[in-house]
């Protein structure tokens, strides 16, 4: 059974309910909400999508999401994800929506950041490995690794917004 999401309009705002592989087909735009996960010494967890997933296996990601169900925030999105992905529970904080036309189809992008403990617990079938990087070596990794696009567009704008506070 494909996943439901709310179809949504270029401010936001709720259109209708549609199957997400109906909404990635038709380029219809809908919600995804993503997690920046950092540790108390200031490390971001990178990690690489298991071959089994549907959508850009075995790509590298900075980020810990996915789409948001019907009725759920972009904040309860990211709460679930992370329990889900990395079997842990925190409260995300929301930054920053924009329209994402990278990947496969266009998509509001809710980016969070949230302070995790770095004892996580990937689900297997969603995460093949994952390592948390100091500033540099994700400098390096993002250079040398295949990303999926979202983590690139995502998280350049995410450096862009932590440059200016």
């Amino acid at each position: 059974m494909d996943e439901l999401v709310e179809r949504v309009d270029g401010q936001d705002r709720v259109l209708g309910v549609v199957s997400r592989r109906e909404a990635i087909r038709k380029g219809w735009l809908h919600r995804v909400a993503v997690t920046v996960c950092r540790d108390d010494r200031g490390r971001t967890l990178v990690h690489r999508r298991s071959e089994q997933v549907s959508r850009f296996p075995g790509l590298y990601e900075v980020e810990v999401g996915g789409a948001t169900n019907v009725g759920e925030s972009y904040e309860q999105a990211a709460e679930r994800e992370l329990a889900e992905e990395l079997g842990i529970r925190a409260l995300p904080r929301l930054l920053f929506t924009f329209i994402n036309r990278s990947g496969l189809s266009p998509h509001w992008l809710g980016v969070h950041e949230a302070v995790v403990p770095d004892a996580v617990v990937p689900d297997p079938d969603e995460v093949a490995w994952h390592g948390w990087l100091t500033e540099p070596e994700l400098g390096s990794a993002l250079l040398a690794w295949r990303f999926t696009p979202d983590s690139h567009e995502a998280f350049c704008r995410y450096l862009a917004r932590s440059s200016q506070s």
